[in-house]
């Protein structure tokens, strides 16, 4: 009987963050109120933002549509502390738990996350938009 050297870990088990970027070289990071469990947002990560991220436990993001970094709230004020960071099983979908100041969505809504589909082709506006003062 002879010993074989033991398997490496299943990827799914394995300590090793290797986050799988798409080929566009990002990654879905979804946002969740730390205290409240809300889903707050989904937004993109390439890698400088993720690792910005984690340096500063600060919510850095991609803007594909500007093509650069987005910092959330330099610009709104409407901030995310970032106080853990999960990945899925394939690591390649993030969780931030994180700590909003102000707003999460750009409509002024806490969360982005304010319709439901009712029968497939309408939705359900679950939260009005804010007042505007």
């Amino acid at each position: 009987m002879r010993d074989d050297p033991p398997s490496p870990p299943l990827p799914e088990e394995s300590r090793a963050f290797s986050p799988r970027f798409n080929e566009a070289g990002l990654i879905p990071a979804i946002a969740q109120d730390a205290e409240t469990g809300e889903v707050l947002m989904m937004a993109w990560m390439n890698a400088e933002a993720l690792a910005l991220t984690i340096e500063t436990r600060q919510a850095v993001y991609w803007s594909r549509s500007r093509r650069e970094l987005w910092r959330k709230g330099a610009s709104s004020g409407h901030t995310q502390q970032v106080l853990d960071i999960q990945v899925d099983c394939d690591q390649d979908t993030l969780l931030l738990s994180v700590r909003q100041t102000g707003a999460a969505c750009h409509t002024g809504r806490t969360s982005c996350f304010y319709r439901s589909v009712t029968d497939g082709a309408s939705l359900d506006v679950r939260s009005p938009p804010p007042e505007v003062s």
